[in-house]
């Protein structure tokens, strides 16, 4: 459950002002008349810049520890629902290997990203293999694919919901991942935590639990064609997929959705912790759409799903 003092807007400071002038004056340049009002509520990507010279985005990463890190395959597949060959690595936990039964979590990449950069600062076979207190995670396997750039949705001869649901993870059920009773769970980052949400909002019978990170939520088809044209092939595929208003499939689904208090998609994960149903919970805490806050909320979504999956 967000609280009112996580959604609390950050106020634009003389002193923000002034840093904004000394290093921003490029966006004044791209954005015009109105770049500063733009700027300012975070509708260009400026303000995350802006915020990063005040040291909003500041987020303290814990150093990573892992246990012996297990093995890796990579390959690449034909998806008929994506039209091309798709990229894909699937990362073991320690002391497993191909042949073994254990957990799936599908990992969704973000905007610009593939396979092989699914996971902020880590490959998957480090991601499964992290130690949090001095303990392992569960034995869970991790698999990245390619999914483009059409946020996860589908697009004409493009569909990478579809992939991933009737090809991916069949794929990885003949493996012994994620079959024979052993659960399902998806995470993301930004494009990816959208996706995920996607997911198991489209698909709830397959998907245990969900992790979110920093999901890309727009609140509007017209927000959403401003900032990336490309997002939705149209305005009905937009309200087909809006991960918002199709929440309901969630309902008694362990779910975890992270944010931070200065991200530009905050207003659309706001208006996501406002219907929820239980037991999902979603945090807003300092932070901005970087790395080092991608990588900060792996640990605890990881845990998340290790204790679902398990």
């Amino acid at each position: 459950m967000t609280t009112a003092d996580e959604i609390e807007h950050r106020g634009w400071t003389r002193r923000r002002f002034l840093k904004w002038g000394l290093g921003g004056a490029a966006v004044v340049g791209v954005a015009g008349a109105t770049g500063v009002e733009l700027v300012s509520h975070g509708i260009l990507p400026g303000k995350q810049s802006l915020d990063a010279l005040d040291g909003a985005c500041d987020v303290p990463v814990p150093g990573l520890v892992f246990s012996p890190v297990g093995p890796t395959h990579s390959g690449t597949f034909t998806s008929r629902a994506r039209n091309c060959a798709v990229g894909y690595t699937i990362g073991y936990p320690p002391g497993h290997r191909p042949g073994s039964s254990v957990p799936l979590i599908v990992m969704l990449h973000g905007f610009g990203g593939n396979h092989s950069t699914a996971v902020s600062g880590m490959t998957p076979a480090q991601a499964v293999a992290l130690k949090l207190d001095g303990q392992p995670l569960p034995p869970m396997a991790m698999v990245t694919v390619d999914g483009g750039g059409g946020y996860w949705n589908p697009h004409p001869g493009d569909d990478p919901l579809t992939m991933v649901v009737d090809e991916l993870i069949p794929m990885c059920q003949r493996l012994g991942l994620g079959s024979g009773g052993r659960k399902i769970g998806t995470m993301g980052i930004s494009m990816g935590g959208y996706g995920a949400l996607m997911l198991a909002e489209k698909h709830p019978e397959t998907f245990a639990a969900v992790a979110a990170i920093s999901p890309a939520i727009w609140t509007s088809y017209d927000e959403a064609q401003s900032a990336n044209a490309g997002a939705f092939a149209s305005e009905a595929t937009f309200r087909e997929f809006d991960a918002v208003t199709h929440v309901g499939p969630l309902a008694g689904k362990p779910v975890r959705v992270a944010s931070g208090s200065d991200d530009p998609f905050r207003p659309g994960v706001v208006a996501l912790s406002q219907v929820l149903p239980r037991p999902g919970t979603v945090t807003i805490s300092s932070g901005c759409h970087t790395g080092p806050f991608f990588t900060s909320q792996e640990p605890p979504s990881l845990q998340f799903l290790g204790m679902h999956l398990a």
